[in-house]
């Protein structure tokens, strides 16, 4: 088979400051922003990978969820307990300078992990875990 991937979602509570953050701090191109049923989505991706978006979406994107269902998503959110995004960076320590520098909430300055790549860790703006790996050579 001949699979990539195209699309990752990542939930957002505030897509403004979501766009704030992947665009202006991380320097990620605007691919999309599309309004439907009361709800929005962004589509944000590097200008190195042209064919590939993350998509900022609402906490719970279906129209049909039931509000409880919702409030537990938004919850879950909050707590940052849903799932990022792995990005890699030529340079881990120049990329956390840049996210320190933006006030970006850091929880893993860089460091050698023992499986074989330097890395560092921060929040975004909603609370999703987001790393930044750099291969070592």
């Amino acid at each position: 088979m001949d699979l990539k991937i195209s699309q990752c979602f990542i939930s957002v509570d505030d897509h403004d400051r979501a766009l704030a953050f992947y665009r202006d701090v991380l320097g990620l191109e605007v691919r999309n922003d599309v309004g439907f049923e009361g709800m929005r989505w962004v589509s944000v991706g590097p200008p190195l990978q042209p064919d590939v978006e993350i998509v900022l979406e609402p906490p719970l994107a279906d129209p049909n969820a039931a509000e409880t269902d919702r409030q537990a998503v938004a919850e879950l959110l909050a707590k940052g307990l849903l799932r990022g995004v792995i990005f890699t960076t030529e340079d881990c320590d120049a990329t956390y300078e840049r996210l320190l520098a933006a006030d970006a909430d850091i929880l893993q300055e860089p460091m050698d992990q023992p499986y074989g790549v330097r890395d560092c860790a921060v929040r975004d703006p909603a609370g999703n875990l987001l790393r930044f790996t750099q291969r070592k050579a």
